[in-house]
């Protein structure tokens, strides 16, 4: 370890709570340089909702690599890129109907918001972005400034400007009817609030620690956004690619926003890749008006394109996620109910859950004990009071009761010491 702490930055995190050096990895299984096997509920942040080196994935990665194709492209046209738009436009947008266009933006997630931000802006001539109370969107400073974690948008060290906060969906515990607020404000000439450019929104927060929106708010909030002229942004990065059940995690509301995100698990096999999808007619950019030098990374377009192929021809992932998906949730429950003295609480859609503790620094040494009997996992929410599934997709029941029953030994040890 002796390298990572003398040459790596101290910003570094993950590490500190698995001190362990990873090697191989295949399927939900990931492997450390002294042999150790471990169970994977973080499925590197929900960017490998495949699982670690998916066979097929692999091939057509390593099949296209031998051929000596092409790789960095930046934005010219290539074979690889024809493909992905091709597949994406056929399997996913036009069974959907969404008529939208795709913009290659930069690998990360950040990128694909920033990208968001600017076009909103660009296209409607105002500034201020309504963001929601426990979002994330990225640790640039423009998606740091739609963000609400205070310890990250501390980083910053400037001013996060032209954003305005609005309480997500059960906020006020139900005290507060939905987007009153929002609407008084938006419709007082006297509440400071300029007219807003876009709202920009998770349909579930992460790591805002597993907030779920129903339908209902979703479908409220789009509603506000065309009563006002405000663009509707979804932030899918985390949730999209099947994570919820469905490729998109708003499909289920019935909903269609102006602008959407994707990232992390979209090119399957978790090479850097995002893009941002707009409405036909906000595609106002100049040629080159937003870029950026990886833009156009070949081996992720091919990888993604099989993954299409592969997992989103027909619905029967969507199935089978559901199904795994109301396993969880019952054996979470069955946590839940064994240990009322920890005062837990479970919540969720599809395979993105939370076990939620009373007393938030339970979570974190919950994590550190899973951790030592092979399973990864992490937190998430405000106070890291959340525990967080992010499994990949494809885990087997097998290795679904492995993990599970790894969590409920530690919840179990946990609960003993602090008896």
């Amino acid at each position: 370890m002796q390298v990572f702490e003398k040459v790596e930055s101290e910003v570094r995190s993950y590490c500190r709570s698995w001190p362990a050096v990873f090697t191989t990895a295949r399927g939900s299984s990931i492997n450390d340089e002294t042999g150790k096997s471990y169970i994977d509920f973080f499925a590197g942040a929900g960017s490998l909702n495949y699982g670690h080196n998916h066979p097929q994935l692999k091939e057509a990665l390593l099949s296209y690599l031998a051929e000596d194709n092409v790789i960095h492209t930046l934005d010219t046209y290539s074979e690889a890129k024809r493909g992905f738009l091709e597949a994406f436009d056929e399997i996913i947008l036009q069974p959907r109907e969404m008529d939208y266009k795709i913009q290659f933006p930069g690998p990360a997630g950040n990128n694909a918001v920033e990208a968001a931000l600017k076009l909103a802006r660009k296209y409607t001539g105002r500034e201020t972005v309504i963001s929601f109370t426990n979002g994330f969107h990225g640790m640039t400073l423009g998606a740091l400034a739609v963000t609400g974690n205070s310890m990250k948008r501390g980083g910053a060290g400037v001013p996060l400007n032209n954003a305005a906060t609005m309480p997500y969906d059960n906020y006020m515990d139900g005290q507060t009817p939905d987007f009153l607020w929002l609407r008084s404000l938006l419709e007082d000439s006297g509440s400071g609030l300029d007219q807003p450019a876009a709202v920009i929104v998770e349909t579930v927060q992460g790591e805002g620690g597993i907030n779920v929106a129903s339908s209902e708010w979703l479908r409220g909030l789009q509603e506000v956004c065309h009563e006002h002229d405000m663009l509707f942004i979804v932030d899918d990065i985390q949730m999209g690619c099947g994570r919820t059940g469905t490729f998109f995690s708003f499909e289920r509301a019935g909903i269609q926003p102006d602008i959407i995100t994707l990232s992390k698990s979209l090119s399957g096999l978790g090479l850097p890749f995002a893009v941002t999808l707009m409405k036909r007619h906000l595609d106002v950019w100049e040629p080159g008006e937003h870029n950026g030098t990886f833009r156009g990374f070949a081996p992720a377009f091919v990888t993604a394109t099989a993954a299409l192929e592969l997992f989103w021809r027909d619905d029967e992932f969507t199935k089978a996620i559901d199904v795994k998906a109301e396993w969880l949730d019952n054996e979470l429950r069955s946590i839940v109910e064994a240990h009322p003295e920890l005062e837990l609480s479970t919540r969720g859609c599809g395979l993105a859950r939370g076990l939620v503790f009373g007393q938030p620094e339970l979570a974190g040494k919950t994590c550190k004990e899973a951790f030592a009997g092979g399973l990864l996992m992490e937190t998430s929410g405000a106070e890291d009071e959340v525990v967080k599934f992010l499994p990949p997709l494809n885990t087997s029941y097998e290795e679904f009761e492995e993990g599970v029953a790894i969590l409920r030994d530690a919840v179990k040890t946990i609960a003993k010491e602090n008896a």
